[in-house]
């Protein structure tokens, strides 16, 4: 039995979906892209002043053609991550502006170095299903930002990977990135290996942006993946239940417009919700509140049967503590025990503004504990007990069984010496960071690039020096 947690009655659902349904149409969704919007029109959708009012039989019709699975393959082509179902997987956060840096415990602006290091320490943890392109690097063109992040993780890894775009126009580059890797466009369509987040903004608004990202990777058959960020009490209700709900509205508008440009193309049910801190101003990603409304959100998502993402295992700590702990480990448990297929967030500090290296290695611990919990008590021996007795009898020594040495690797999780079980007297004692840092070291040094041709790696520079041609062109020509 896989244990599980909801936090919606049924009942609930159904109105969060009832009112989603009517915001689509009153007060309608706000949508920048033309071709988004001559998609709507094709099919009879009002659009005034660049509003779209949605009917709910077109949304409808667009929910059911989503696929209700699909998977993320790694570079040998083969499938790695299934999205849909109950499946939990992890990758880090993305984005990050900032690091964390272990020895001095002062933030910097992150560099292409920390990147490249994030990327060998999530390869070696099996905890990380996928890679992210977790940091923006400041030491090159802020224009280049997405697509050399996507570079640098490709060059360094072989997992599957979430990313995202950062323009409408930067989008095709990226895609072509992943061409060049795969051997085709139609070996990409076939087994995709990246997912890109694509996020409206709040309130009910599909910008010129997002909104053309949804149609350009329909039409490509690389999988989208919907980052709905309703701020509750201030982009969104103050309610949970109001912010779920616009969530949902958000989400199903992005899906109709998707799956307007190419039925049955791959895309996933995600969010990074958050509430408003009424005494800071903040985006608190690691309260409790916030944790339940991926929660919520996934539920409705899950109710249509739809892939999952979620944003959690982050802290609002600025340092690697107790409170960054406590914060992480408990949205780990309670994204896993919810069914999330994807969660990211792991490594974010600081309300996702900055990176920790040593928090990545700290969160795969609680990562585990979580994966753990949700593979749930296996019932199908022949006996749970009697047998072991039968042979023990009452001495006690279940430790000499046969069945001991052959069963505890699966009943038990053994974490990593980032965990101290050990005895008090059997050395010197280190805390969790300072653990945490070791991990890191060790897991830098057993790193190996992977084996990409040549000819791979000339397509990558092509792709990028075409790129960064065209993109600092066209900001010399915006900035006069």
């Amino acid at each position: 039995m896989r244990p599980q947690v909801r936090l919606l009655e049924p009942a609930t659902i159904e109105r969060i979906l009832a009112e989603a349904f009517a915001l689509l149409m009153e007060p309608g969704v706000r949508v920048g892209s033309s071709d988004a919007i001559a998609l709507l029109q094709a099919q009879g959708v009002e659009v005034k002043e660049g509003i779209a009012h949605i009917p709910e039989a077109l949304a409808r019709v667009a929910l059911a053609s989503v696929p209700r699975e699909f998977w993320l393959f790694n570079r040998a082509g083969d499938p790695m991550v299934p999205y849909g179902g109950d499946a939990v997987h992890f990758d880090p956060g993305s984005s990050c502006v900032q690091m964390l840096d272990a020895q001095s415990q002062e933030v910097r602006r992150a560099v292409t170095a920390d990147l490249v290091r994030i990327v060998q320490v999530a390869e070696m943890l099996p905890q990380y299903a996928a890679q992210s392109t977790a940091v923006v690097c400041s030491d090159l063109p802020p224009e280049m930002g997405d697509i050399y992040r996507l570079s640098v993780v490709l060059r360094h890894s072989n997992k599957p990977i979430v990313t995202g775009s950062f323009s409408a126009t930067g989008l095709q580059g990226m895609i072509d990135l992943l061409i060049a890797d795969a051997g085709s466009a139609d070996a990409l369509r076939e087994k995709p290996r990246a997912v890109f987040d694509v996020c409206p903004s709040p309130p009910l608004n599909w910008s010129e942006f997002g909104a053309q990202n949804l149609v350009e990777l329909a039409r490509a058959g690389v999988p989208a993946e919907i980052v709905s960020m309703p701020l509750a009490g201030g982009a969104a209700p103050v309610t949970l239940a109001g912010s779920i709900t616009q969530h949902a509205a958000e989400a199903i508008a992005g899906i109709t417009i998707h799956q307007l440009a190419c039925a049955g193309a791959p895309i996933v049910w995600g969010g990074a919700p958050a509430i408003l801190d009424m005494r800071t101003g903040g985006a608190p990603m690691g309260a409790m509140e916030t944790a339940m409304l991926n929660m919520g959100c996934a539920e409705v998502g899950k109710s249509l049967g739809l892939p999952t993402h979620g944003y959690l295992v982050a802290s609002d700590s600025k340092l690697v503590d107790e409170q960054c702990g406590a914060e992480s480990a408990r949205s780990a448990v309670l994204g896993a025990l919810t069914g999330i297929n994807m969660i990211s967030g792991a490594g974010m500090l600081d309300s996702l503004a900055t990176f920790s290296v040593e928090k990545l290695v700290l969160d795969a611990e609680s990562i585990a504990s979580a994966q753990r919990l949700v593979s749930g008590v296996e019932s199908s021996y022949s006996s749970f007990a009697i047998d072991a007795f039968a042979k023990a009898g009452l001495s006690g020594e279940f430790l000499k069984l046969p069945e001991t040495r052959k069963l505890f690797r699966q009943e038990q999780h053994i974490p990593s010496s980032v965990i101290d079980r050990a005895s008090r007297q059997d050395g010197a004692q280190k805390d969790a960071l300072s653990r945490a840092a070791d991990r890191v070291e060790e897991l830098v040094a057993q790193y190996r690039m992977p084996e990409i041709g040549g000819s791979v790696l000339d397509k990558f520079q092509e792709i990028l020096e075409r790129e960064s041609g065209r993109r600092c062109a066209k900001s010399a020509a915006g900035s006069r």
